[in-house]
C-alpha cells in the first residue's frame, strides 16, 4: 500500500521550481487538472468504467464521430489555452511535474489534429489486434470492467452496447473513404478481421459471448427482473448486435478486402511516413529518428544474441543457434499438453513471486491480479499475453490474459519472464501503484507514457534473478529470449514503416534471432503493421530506466538502495523518459548530499 513516506518521496524528486512557491496558484491549477478530467471521462466514458467509475456504465461515445473528434481537440486546445494563465516558476515542485507533463500530453494530442494524424489513424479503424469488434466483446462477456452485479448494470449494458451499431456504421463509412484516399489495411490484416466479426454472427444467441451475463445472472436478482432481461437479451443480440457484426462483415469482406494494398509499411499510404515519426517521436518521448532507433536494435540484439550462445554452450547443446532454436520450437518437453496446465503454471508463478517482492521492493499495490485465458474469437490472432489493469481501489482485480491457443507455441521457458512482464512486478505492479496514489492528478495515475510502462514491464524481466528466479538456465535463455525479441522490435518495426521492409523480411529476421515459433513471430509482425511505433517503446524505455540503475549504483556506491531506486521510478505515474531521468538524478543528488 502507498504511505506517507513514499508521498514525501514524491516530492522531493519532483522538479524544482525557482522563487517561492504561490500556493493559490497551486490550488488552481489542481481544480483545473480536476476539471479536465472530469470533461475527459465524459468523451470517454468506458475508461471511466475501467477505473471503477460507474457513473457512465450506460455510455457509449462514438469515437469515430465529427462531434467527438471536434470535442476532443477543443478539450486539448482549451486547456492549453488555459495552462498559459499560469507562471510554472511560481508552483510548488510537484505542481511544476504535473504542469509540465499535462503540457506536454495537450501539445502531442494538438499535434496530431492539426496534422492530420488523428484524421488518418480514423480512416483504418479496425484490425485483427485493437478494434472495438473485440473490445465490445470482452467488454460484454460478463468477466472484464463491464459490472454485470445489478438490474441497473445489465440496463446500463443494454444501452451502452446499442452504440456500437452506430460506431459500426460509422467505422464502415470512414473506411469507404480511406478506400477513396488511398489510405486503407493491408490485406493480410484484414483477411484476419473477418474470422473475429464471423465469430459473433451467430443464429442461436446462447452462443453468443453476449450471453454469457445472462448465463451467469447473480441468484439474487428479482425473479421478473430476470425474466425481463432475459427477453431483452435475447432481443439485443439478434436484432441489435448480430446485425452490427454482419454488416460489417459483409463490408470488410465484399468492399473493403478488394481495394487493401500488398504492402504492409506505413510509409506507403500518403502521410505515412510523416505519422510514423510523429509515433515514434511521441511513444518512446525522445528525439530518435527512426533510422537511429533501428541501429540500436541491431546493436542491442547483436550482444543478447553473443548470451544466448553462452546459455546454448551451458546446457550443452551440440550444435549451431538455429539447431538450437529448432530444439526449442520443436521439443515437446518444453509445451504442455493441456490448457489448464498452463494456465496453473502461471498460478504458482504468482504465488511465487508476490512472496519474494520485498527483497527489492518496499511498496506494493493494494490490488492483486488473476490469470484467465485469452478468449477463443480472439486467441488466434493475439500475441502471448495482455494485461487489463485492477480497479483503483483494488476491488476489482488486474487480469493477466494468457494465450492458451496452440499450446504446442507457447514454451514452458518463458513463463517467468512473461510474468514478470505482464503482472508483478510488471505492468500490475506498476500500473496499480500509480492510480493508488490518489494524490497525483487523474491524467497522471491513469494515463501516461508508452516508454515509461512498456520499459518498465521489459525491466521488471531482468529482476528474475533478484526475486529467485531464472534458476533454471532455460527460464534465463527465455528471458534473453524475451529481450532479443524487443531488441528485435526495433528493427523490424522500424525496417517496414520507415525503411521499405517486407512482410517476410521482417519474419525473417525474427525468427533468425530468437527461438520465437513461427506462429508467434506472425502474430507479432502483424501487430507492429497494425499499431506503428508502438513496439519502440520497449527497448527505448528499458535501456534508460537500466541505464539510470546503473548510474546510481556507480554514484551512490553502498549507499544505493534498490527498494528507494524503484520508488523513485514507480512512484510518479508514468511519466517521460527526460522526466523520469531528472528525478532519478536529483535523487542521486540528495542522497550524495
Amino acid at each position: 500500500m502507498i504511505d506517507l513516506r513514499i508521498l514525501l518521496l514524491v516530492a522531493l524528486v519532483a522538479l524544482p521550481a525557482g522563487g517561492r512557491p504561490d500556493q493559490q496558484a497551486s490550488e488552481r491549477l489542481s481544480a483545473m487538472f480536476a476539471e479536465y478530467d472530469e470533461e475527459f471521462l465524459q468523451l470517454n466514458p468506458i475508461s471511466a468504467t475501467f477505473r471503477g467509475d460507474h457513473r457512465y456504465d450506460d455510455v457509449f461515445v462514438n469515437s469515430l464521430s465529427d462531434e467527438y473528434v471536434a470535442a476532443m481537440r477543443s478539450l486539448n486546445e482549451g486547456y492549453l489555452e488555459r495552462l498559459r494563465g499560469f507562471d510554472p516558476e511560481s508552483l510548488e515542485p510537484q505542481d511544476r511535474l504535473s504542469y509540465d507533463i499535462f503540457k506536454l500530453q495537450r501539445e502531442n494530442a494538438l499535434e496530431g489534429f492539426t496534422e492530420g494524424f488523428f484524421d488518418l489513424r480514423n480512416l483504418m479503424p479496425v484490425n485483427q489486434f485493437f478494434g472495438f469488434h473485440n473490445f465490445l466483446a470482452l467488454l460484454g462477456s460478463g468477466a472484464n470492467a463491464q459490472p454485470f452485479v445489478t438490474v441497473e448494470d445489465y440496463d446500463n449494458w443494454l444501452l451502452r452496447s446499442a452504440g456500437y451499431a452506430e460506431w459500426t456504421d460509422s467505422a464502415i463509412a470512414k473506411m469507404g473513404e480511406g478506400i477513396e484516399a488511398g489510405v486503407v489495411q493491408p490485406r493480410l490484416i484484414m483477411e484476419k478481421v473477418i474470422p473475429q466479426l464471423e465469430a459473433h454472427i451467430v443464429d442461436d444467441v446462447e452462443e453468443s459471448v453476449f450471453w454469457r451475463p445472462i448465463a451467469n445472472m447473480p441468484t439474487d436478482i428479482p425473479a421478473a427482473d430476470r425474466e425481463r432481461l432475459t427477453a431483452a437479451y435475447r432481443d439485443h443480440i439478434q436484432n441489435v448486435l448480430v446485425p452490427a457484426y454482419r454488416r460489417m462483415r459483409d463490408f470488410v469482406r465484399d468492399e473493403y478486402v478488394p481495394h487493401t494494398r500488398e504492402t504492409v509499411g506505413l510509409s506507403h499510404i500518403p502521410g505515412g511516413a510523416e505519422l510514423y515519426g510523429y509515433n515514434a517521436r511521441t511513444i518512446t518521448t525522445t528525439d530518435l529518428k527512426p533510422e537511429q532507433i533501428h541501429n540500436i536494435g541491431k546493436r542491442e540484439a547483436e550482444k543478447l544474441f553473443a548470451e544466448m550462445e553462452r546459455i546454448r554452450d551451458e546446457v550443452g547443446f551440440e550444435g549451431d543457434m538455429q539447431a538450437f532454436f529448432e530444439y526449442l520450437r520443436t521439443n515437446p518437453d518444453f509445451f504442455f499438453d493441456r490448457e489448464e496446465d498452463l494456465l496453473a503454471g502461471y498460478e504458482v508463478l504468482r504465488e511465487e513471486i508476490n512472496a519474494a517482492l520485498s527483497r527489492i521492493f518496499d511498496v506494493v499495490p493494494k490490488a492483486d491480479y488473476v490469470v484467465q485465458p485469452i478468449e477463443p474469437f480472439r486467441a488466434p490472432q493475439m500475441a502471448a499475453a495482455q494485461y487489463f489493469r485492477a480497479s483503483p481501489d483494488g476491488s476489482r482485480p488486474g487480469i493477466f490474459y494468457v494465450n492458451t491457443y496452440k499450446l504446442d507455441s507457447r514454451p514452458k521457458y518463458v513463463m517467468e519472464a512473461l510474468s514478470l512482464h505482464e503482472a508483478s512486478p510488471g505492468h500490475h505492479f506498476q500500473i496499480s501503484i500509480a492510480q493508488e496514489i490518489e494524490q497525483l492528478p487523474n491524467f497522471r495515475r491513469f494515463g501516461g507514457f508508452t516508454a515509461y510502462v512498456e520499459g518498465w514491464g521489459l525491466y521488471a524481466e531482468s529482476l528474475g534473478r533478484e526475486l529467485g528466479l531464472y534458476s533454471d538456465p532455460y527460464q534465463y535463455f527465455g528471458a534473453l529470449y524475451f529481450d532479443i525479441w524487443r531488441a528485435n522490435r526495433l528493427v523490424v518495426d522500424t525496417g517496414m514503416h520507415a525503411l521499405g521492409w517486407t512482410r517476410q523480411q521482417a519474419i525473417d529476421w525474427m525468427l533468425s534471432n530468437s527461438p520465437m515459433t513461427e506462429q508467434d513471430v506472425v502474430a507479432e509482425v502483424d501487430r507492429y503493421i497494425v499499431i506503428p511505433g508502438q513496439a519502440l517503446a520497449y527497448k527505448i524505455g528499458q535501456l534508460k530506466i537500466r541505464e539510470l540503475r546503473t548510474r546510481a549504483e556507480q554514484e551512490l556506491g553502498d549507499e544505493f538502495d534498490v527498494r528507494e531506486f524503484h520508488n523513485v521510478v514507480l512512484t510518479a505515474g508514468a511519466v517521460p523518459l527526460s522526466v523520469l531521468e531528472s528525478r532519478v538524478d536529483r535523487w542521486i543528488e540528495s542522497k550524495r548530499s
